[in-house]
């Protein structure tokens, strides 16, 4: 994902580094970096949340529209996810390397949003077999300072907790057509559950039976192979994915999940804490709440 070309020795300080317990940036391996959430900055989407982890800088926009379910679901709504990874946020976007990281990125999410348990698009139905509210998803990565998977799947939860949907009305039938009406009345809005909606959790392997969590590209570039895991606010894994080349040990990639799912409870139970001071406060900031 990273290419910085650091040389075998910068490789290996950074390596032996970890195995001291000392990150390049003075972190202990289970450390997270600076993290800033912003909600409603984009006043034509229904929601929206901006996250800096470090330098990666990420705006998710969520927009609603009215369509047909899909034939296999006729009583759900529909949800999209959509990545864009411009060239200017970083230089290995160019080219294929872009596209094959957004694909990566929206096939996770798709994954872990999934269950009914994480999200019920059941309540986005309006009318049965014939329309439904669909929420398509945009991501835009800015910037890209490393851990895209767990930075992105912040910012979607942020966004989809600050979503307003304006509530239909069905107003009648005319020959055989389904009529209805979209509220202008701006409190007059559906909102989301996403207290159960997941977040990503990426562990890196930088040597045979040592990761970290939230690497920096110059980490990046020193282990060959991550396990990305989805967590709910229960603990419950969705979701587990590997990229890059390489495996993991048994008990390494045990104790990754039993660290995912720890890590994934406590940075749920601070977020849903600061999205509430949010909406309730209006504190439009989250800083550095990772470090609390």
């Amino acid at each position: 994902m990273t290419d910085l070309n650091l040389s075998e020795a910068e490789k290996r300080y950074i390596v032996d580094g970890v195995k001291l317990g000392i990150r390049i940036d003075g972190r202990e391996r289970l450390d997270y970096r600076n993290l800033e959430i912003e909600t409603g900055l984009v006043s034509t989407a229904n929601g929206s949340a901006r996250v800096r982890l470090a330098r990666t800088d990420i705006l998710v926009t969520v927009k609603m529209e009215m369509e047909p379910p899909r034939p296999d679901q006729p009583t759900n709504g529909n949800l999209y996810f959509f990545v864009n990874c411009s060239a200017n946020a970083a230089p290995e976007f160019e080219g294929r390397g872009g596209d094959d990281l957004a694909t990566s990125l929206s096939g996770m999410l798709e994954r872990v949003y999934s269950s009914p348990q994480t999200l019920d698009t059941s309540k986005l139905v309006v009318v049965p077999g014939k329309f439904v509210k669909a929420l398509y998803v945009d991501i835009e990565i800015l910037e890209c300072e490393g851990n895209l998977f767990d930075a992105v799947s912040l910012g979607v939860k942020a966004a989809l907790s600050s979503t307003r949907m304006p509530k239909i009305y069905i107003t009648g039938e005319d020959g055989g057509e389904i009529e209805y009406s979209v509220s202008d009345n701006p409190a007059d809005v559906d909102h989301l559950d996403v207290s159960n909606a997941p977040i990503l959790i990426t562990h890196l392997r930088v040597s045979e039976n040592l990761t970290v969590v939230d690497p920096t590209p110059e980490e990046e570039c020193c282990g060959p192979v991550r396990v990305v895991v989805g967590v709910t606010p229960r603990g419950t894994i969705t979701a587990t994915q590997q990229f890059g080349a390489g495996t993991f040990a048994p008990q390494t990639l045990a104790a990754c999940l039993k660290s995912a799912k720890e890590l994934g409870q406590r940075i749920h139970t601070v977020l849903s804490e600061k999205l509430w001071q949010e909406e309730h406060i209006k504190d439009r900031r989250i800083k550095g709440f990772l470090q609390n």
